[in-house]
């Protein structure tokens, strides 16, 4: 199959590097830095120093170029990056399915992306999220990895799960798109305030109740947007959802583990040097939680935290003196 991954950052080289062994592979980066030292070294420098990319990989820098003749497009840019992606696509008259690979909601519209896409490209178009528990290094390094598919067109959902599936990638088909982006989403969230457990010294306990309520919230917030309680317990859901928050590559659980420090977010964000989307994110779901009415205590705390409204140990010792109530709710 010929794969065009837009997006030059960790996941488009990792992904590149997986697809590049059964599948013809292009890469796009807006960076022309980037681009040159891929093509001149075959390793991304600025954003994924360490791993080669295979020499059958080709790189561009020309956005209509890159997309030609493509017969799956993968859009591995930060959410920020999906509408100005499809309104290129657009622009080209493309119908090329596509998926991407970020996870949030997009800030401003408070958006999932699916519904960015449908808005740009309109509804027919055949789309879907590639998500689960998958740092970007792992997979470049060609260890075992299971994530899933999930699309508008189910059985376009089977068949690219079929062909991009590798002994090394497993990729699983899913029919609930709303349940894998609102996983997606919301674990990022939720692997800030673990950071910031951590950080605090709060021990195994606590981290265990952490991210099992902070399941519960990805699920009344997926529920309410029309997911199937299913997903949650899956890849996207759960399984995403231990990595992110316990694993030390999390960009997220990192913004956490600093804000446990006092640092400022500017500072940790340049100091981080990457994108966490859950800093974006957190600040959508608390007013999606609120519009909706949907209980999200751990989630609202982040934002304020993030916000400044709060410290970060303030914001914890509140949330363990919220009143008892049945697990179930």
């Amino acid at each position: 199959m010929r794969i065009t991954l837009i997006g030059a950052g960790a996941w488009g080289t990792a992904l590149a590097i997986a697809f590049a062994g059964k599948h013809e592979v292009r890469l796009w980066s807006r960076e022309k830095d980037v681009a040159v030292d891929l093509q001149n070294t075959r390793e991304n420098l600025r954003f994924f120093p360490g791993y080669k990319l295979p020499e059958s990989v080709e790189v561009f820098t020309d956005f209509a170029e890159a997309v030609a003749h493509a017969e799956l497009l993968v859009v591995a840019t930060p959410i920020a990056g999906l509408r100005p992606t499809a309104e290129q696509l657009k622009l080209l008259g493309s119908k090329c399915p596509l998926i991407w690979v970020c996870k949030g909601f997009e800030a401003g519209t408070g958006k999932l992306p699916h519904q960015v896409v449908a808005e740009v490209l309109g509804a027919q178009a055949i789309c879907g999220a590639l998500s689960g528990p998958s740092f970007a290094e792992e997979v470049a390094a060609g260890q075992p990895t299971a994530v899933a598919l999930a699309a508008n067109d189910p059985v376009f959902a089977r068949e690219a799960a079929r062909q991009l599936h590798s002994s090394r990638l497993r990729i699983y088909a899913n029919d609930d798109l709303v349940g894998v982006e609102v996983g997606g989403a919301v674990k990022n969230v939720l692997a800030i305030a673990t950071g910031v457990c951590d950080g605090l010294g709060l021990g195994l306990n606590s981290r265990a109740a952490l991210m099992t309520r902070g399941l519960a919230e990805i699920a009344r917030l997926g529920l309410a947007l029309g997911a199937q309680r299913e997903t949650f317990m899956g890849l996207a859901g759960m399984g995403d959802l231990i990595l992110t928050c316990t694993g030390d590559l999390s960009r997220n659980r990192r913004v956490g583990l600093a804000l446990a420090e006092n640092k400022s977010l500017p500072q940790i964000l340049e100091e981080l040097g990457h994108v966490a989307e859950g800093v974006y994110t957190a600040r959508e779901v608390a007013k999606l939680a609120l519009a909706l009415a949907v209980d999200m205590p751990i989630s609202s705390a982040v934002a304020a935290v993030l916000d400044g409204r709060i410290s970060a140990a303030k914001a914890l010792e509140q949330l363990m003196a919220r009143d008892p109530r049945e697990e179930a709710t």
